[in-house]
């Protein structure tokens, strides 16, 4: 089956990430040599590749409702430490209404992830709530459990196949399903991995019912200091026909973040940092 997404249609949008998720931005990937690795050799390479001790991320969110009509808001990433262990912390600076507004997720091994929001107009810092992770994020289409890094150990992998082609691309599809299924709001997730691009092309998420609710697509690959990622990522939301685009527009590895940044108690004391030149 040969998928080819150059239109742009209500079913497309971005890791994770996020790809914010997802995406070349939150879900990186090693591509495979050899058709014979199993699932989760495919799906290791997320901390194979990215050996980068920190990360700044200029990128903006257009989001579009059903009816097509677009609100672009920016922002910038930080990441600190590896990938699945790690602190990351989006701060929006622009429009007006939502500058400075930053969530904070600290990521570990073997535990759920900790958010914090961070809203200027009061000055404070709230815990996220695990009920409240498939909420939107600021509006997107991004959940906040999109938003933060998924952690390898945290879902089982089954190969599905080997042979679909995306965007001139051979994939490998892999079926990601929650070990502990209270920490996820999706059932399963299948990603379409590519063969010869160290970058997840393609996703499906899919919520506790089994229904199809999410489908992102990742785009315009490039590679900054031996890493691969998506610049343009597009997320939607099947049922509710909206749609998020996320473009990166510039990429800084390794320039000495500061721990104390990602700490819900600096938030607090004296805001998040401005982005910087």
């Amino acid at each position: 089956m040969n998928k080819t997404y150059a239109a742009r249609g209500k079913c497309l949008s971005p890791t994770l990430a996020i790809c914010f998720l997802a995406t070349g931005l939150f879900f990186p990937v090693t591509s495979a040599s050899s058709a014979t690795l199993d699932a989760r050799e495919i799906m290791s390479g997320v901390y194979q590749q990215d050996t980068s001790h920190d990360v700044t991320m200029r990128a903006n969110l257009e989001i579009f409702d059903n009816q097509g009509h677009g609100k672009k808001k920016k922002f910038t990433y930080r990441r600190l430490g590896s990938v699945g262990d790690s602190k990351t912390l989006v701060v929006f600076t622009d429009p007006q209404e939502i500058r400075g507004v930053a969530l904070l997720s600290i990521n570990r091994q073997g535990v759920s992830d900790r958010q914090f929001l961070y809203t200027p107009a009061t000055n404070r810092v709230r815990s996220v709530a695990a009920q409240d992770r498939s909420g939107r994020f600021i509006g997107s289409d991004f959940t906040y459990e999109d938003i933060a890094e998924r952690v390898l150990d945290d879902f089982s992998y089954r190969l599905l196949g080997s042979d679909e082609t995306i965007d001139g691309h051979k994939t490998y599809k892999v079926e990601a399903t929650p070990v502990a299924p209270g920490r996820s709001q999706y059932k399963f997730i299948y990603y379409w991995v590519a063969q010869d691009v160290p970058v997840i092309l393609f996703g499906e998420m899919y919520d506790a019912n089994g229904q199809k609710i999410r489908v992102l697509h990742a785009s315009d690959l490039k590679k900054e200091s031996g890493i691969w990622g998506a610049r343009h990522t597009e997320i939607s939301s099947v049922q509710e026909a909206t749609r998020t685009v996320l473009t990166v527009d510039q990429v800084k590895l390794n320039t000495g973040l500061d721990e104390k940044l990602f700490t819900p108690e600096q938030l607090e004391k004296s805001g998040p940092p401005e982005p910087s030149e």
